[in-house]
């Protein structure tokens, strides 16, 4: 068995554990403008659903705005109508190809809702995580087993991925930590 490989398959995986927190984390909407909140928007245009950004540009002109520039100006209504049935509580104003959205100020109420659903996707991850490190830690008991690495080696590897794991999982508690102090704030 070769730890080292392990050890970065484990730190590729956990990065990516950790990216795709950022990008849940990116769409929640926390009173000011981000061009990523459209990111989970589908359009119905040309037979299927496409995300938004292969249909028109998104754009922040200020920290209450956003603009939503459709390219075929024929795909306007129902790029208006995706955002509205987006979930998302906005209210799109169209001007020929030029989709307006003000970001309203989030009350008391929606905060602790976006709180929660900050700490359910930092949970996610680290279940992500802890799948991982099951996954790593089997490979090395598997390798005693197997008689390719001896035991002390085995205690070795296994404290040296615990630190990795350590590590990450801090950084998902200061991700979601972030995350709901920047949602809590007015």
């Amino acid at each position: 068995m070769d730890y080292q490989s392990l050890k970065a398959e484990v730190e590729q995986k956990t990065q990516q554990t950790l990216d795709v927190l950022q990008n849940e984390y990116a769409g929640l909407r926390t009173g000011r403008a981000s061009v990523h909140l459209l990111d989970g928007v589908r359009v119905p245009v040309y037979g299927s659903d496409m995300p938004i950004n292969q249909v028109a540009t998104v754009a922040t002109p200020d920290n209450q705005t956003l603009t939503v520039t459709v390219w075929d100006i024929n795909n306007a209504g129902a790029v208006e109508k995706a955002i509205r049935d987006s979930g998302l509580g906005l209210n799109p104003m169209t001007a020929g190809g030029v989709i307006r959205l003000n970001m309203p100020p989030l009350t008391e109420e929606r905060r602790r809702e976006l709180t929660k659903v900050a700490g359910k996707y930092a949970e996610e991850a680290k279940i992500s995580m802890r799948n991982i490190r099951q996954d790593a830690m089997g490979k090395i008991k598997r390798a005693v087993t197997d008689k390719e690495i001896s035991e002390d080696d085995q205690r070795k590897f296994e404290d040296d991925l615990q630190k990795v794991f350590d590590r990450r999982s801090g950084e998902v508690d200061a991700l979601a930590k972030q995350k709901e102090a920047d949602i809590m704030s007015v």
